[in-house]
């Protein structure tokens, strides 16, 4: 009863959610054309979904553990149907950035929200498997962002797309709205804002949080960065791929990241019941493995594109399973504070990095239809350095 009441509706939100965050790297060819935006511009417009969704994070966790996902969650997937029409509608540059704005918003607790229900309904030692589904339904909705939604191109344009996910997202709230349950917990409601503020400056001075969350955070937001926008690109002017043949790679390398979210959620449950294996440390050696990848697309020498990005899909994952660690360290009360904390370093460095790349981009000369190669190497290898102090830290915190 909890897998249908509970799983389907808040898999179906992160789905969605998935789609909104990865579907410029599809359409932004539309995007340029049509609203003649740059580099920058093009990284700056789908960034600030990042941003907004960071800025809630933090309150965010507030309102998980006060009122619980149900009300938060259906509550908020209003904005991003706003969000989506106004997109929609937007003729320039500033009207589609308030609706992209409004989009992230709307989705803001739609993973954050989904892990805290999992906390409340479901057995601990069952947290990296479900949480590892619930990545798949992401990973799903990423997937509807590739090959489809570049066939969807062809008969009803981005702008239809857009009022289709207006709809989508009223639907989902109204899923969430009726068949979650009620807060299991109701002595949370109670809790006093002083309470809660102080149990969070708790988690802020925890070295257990701050020993990991920075080499996650830069990890995550690399990822987001490079598979939400900048891989098409990248296959385009550095490796020669024509558009379609990106868009196939895209569909390949979101399979990959559906398979590294359900495999290492299986691998880090069986491994942490079996022999008391610590997630978080299985996570690190994925993003070790991610970072030597990215190595690879800084030197732009690709043999086989497949192989490639496969392999980044897949261990660009790992950072998922520090949540499931964290979750074990951490008493439940303060769950949706301790996840939602993290959350909004991660996505507020997806807005940075996502942007960051575009600027650095543009520092080099258009070339023909695309960008400059070098100009990938040097914003590229800038992700890779940040990943390795992050690295450095997380050593030395041991």
């Amino acid at each position: 009863m909890y897998f249908t009441r509970i799983f389907l509706p808040l898999a179906l939100g992160y789905a969605v959610s998935y789609f909104f965050r990865n579907a410029n790297a599809i359409i932004e060819g539309d995007l340029v054309k049509e609203i003649s935006l740059g580099p920058a511009d093009l990284g700056l417009l789908t960034s600030v979904y990042f941003l907004s969704f960071s800025a809630f994070q933090l309150p965010l966790g507030f309102f998980l553990d006060r009122y619980g996902p149900r009300r938060t969650e259906s509550f908020l997937m209003l904005f991003a149907a706003l969000g989506a029409f106004i997109f929609s509608q937007s003729d320039s540059l500033s009207g589609l950035i308030v609706g992209r704005l409004l989009i992230g918003f709307g989705v803001s607790a739609c993973l954050m929200g989904a892990f805290k229900a999992y906390v409340i309904w479901f057995p601990t030692k069952k947290l990296s498997l479900i949480n590892g589904l619930q990545m798949v339904a992401g990973g799903i909705g990423a997937l509807v962002a590739t090959i489809p939604l570049q066939n969807a191109l062809l008969t009803t344009g981005w702008r239809g797309i857009f009022v289709g996910l207006a709809i989508i997202s009223i639907f989902t709230s109204l899923c969430i709205w009726f068949f979650l349950p009620k807060q299991k917990f109701g002595n949370e409601k109670n809790h006093l804002f002083k309470l809660q503020l102080k149990e969070m400056g708790q988690v802020f001075r925890s070295l257990m949080f701050w020993g990991i969350a920075p080499l996650t955070a830069i990890s995550s937001s690399s990822h987001l960065a490079i598979q939400g926008l900048w891989i098409k690109p990248w296959l385009r002017d550095v490796v020669g791929v024509s558009q379609e043949n990106a868009s196939e790679l895209l569909f390949a390398m979101t399979l990959a990241l559906i398979a590294g979210f359900l495999i290492l959620g299986i691998l880090a449950e069986r491994l942490s019941n079996i022999f008391s294996v610590d997630p978080i440390k299985i996570s690190v050696y994925g993003m070790i493995f991610y970072m030597f990848l990215q190595l690879v697309m800084v030197y732009g020498y690709v043999r086989s594109p497949l192989f490639l990005v496969i392999l980044l899909g897949f261990f660009g994952s790992s950072s998922i399973l520090v949540y499931a660690g964290y979750a074990l360290k951490f008493p439940k009360n303060l769950s949706g504070r301790v996840s939602t904390m993290l959350n909004f370093l991660v996505f507020f460095g997806a807005f940075l990095l996502q942007w960051g790349i575009g600027i650095i981009i543009q520092m080099w000369p258009t070339v023909g239809l695309g960008y400059d190669p070098k100009s990938y190497t040097a914003a590229i290898g800038l992700l890779v350095f940040l990943q390795v102090l992050g690295l450095i830290w997380y050593f030395f915190s041991l």
